[in-house]
């Protein structure tokens, strides 16, 4: 995990109208941490975040108490420290806060995650205990890897197949380029993300010696590979 770092709190670079936040405060000795939604600003006066429901606290509120904003965005835990500036019950239930003086960053992912744009053919793997002879047609489909780490990957299907749930695993075959063709890389589905117009996967890397690839130029195992183009396109060392 990487230093925090600050950033200005421009509103255009940490803030969205309906983006989820917790709100960490400490009451009656104990901190306490709740989920809300941020509804809008008034730079540089204040913030309002929607009443988490679950709360029944007004008593225990107190002007100028103490607040922590944090949520998460790209791979960061994004966070500011700020007060209680009102609150209002009625009509609608709503939370003032004092708009933040600093904004810190802090970098959550262990290794660099670099975009990416290549096609990609996903194979389901069958359980065991059935036949592995042959895999049917309808046990592939083909999309786009859009971004890359050693950790894992997005993946931008055409369509998600009906055996393809969270926790499934499945065989991948992409192209990196300038280095060689990946085969056969074994992944756990992480996340499942259906829209009208994209559907996207999130897939964890699991490397079982049984992954290969075509080289173009040097050696090494595919998870070297890998480590070495997202550092090379990231722009960070390459230690590994």
């Amino acid at each position: 995990m990487k230093k925090p770092s600050d950033i200005g709190p421009s509103s255009s670079s940490f803030l969205a109208v309906g983006l989820p936040v917790k709100l960490s405060l400490a009451m009656e000795g104990r901190k306490v941490v709740h989920g809300s939604t941020l509804l809008g600003w008034k730079e540089p006066a204040w913030l309002i975040c929607e009443w988490p429901s679950q709360l029944d606290w007004v008593s225990g509120l107190a002007e100028n108490m103490p607040c922590t904003l944090s949520y998460l965005r790209d791979g960061k835990l994004v966070g500011c420290r700020t007060e209680i500036r009102g609150v209002v019950t009625t009509p609608v239930p709503l939370l003032f806060l004092a708009y933040p003086r600093q904004v810190e960053e802090m970098h959550l992912r262990q290794y660099p995650r670099v975009s990416s744009n290549e096609p990609a053919v996903v194979s389901r793997i069958a359980s065991r205990g059935k036949d592995r002879g042959g895999i049917a047609p309808a046990d592939h489909v083909g999309g786009l890897v859009k971004d890359l780490s050693i950790g894992g990957c997005r993946l931008r299907l055409e369509r998600v197949p009906s055996w393809m749930r969270t926790g499934s695993s499945i065989h991948l075959e992409f192209e990196l380029p300038g280095v060689g063709h990946v085969t056969n890389l074994t992944g756990m589905v992480k996340s499942i993300d259906k829209a009208e117009e994209d559907n996207v996967i999130g897939v964890e890397f699991q490397f079982d010696r049984m992954e290969y690839i075509e080289y173009r130029g040097w050696g090494g195992s595919v998870r070297q590979a890998v480590w070495r183009w997202t550092c090379q396109k990231s722009g960070e060392p390459v230690l590994y």
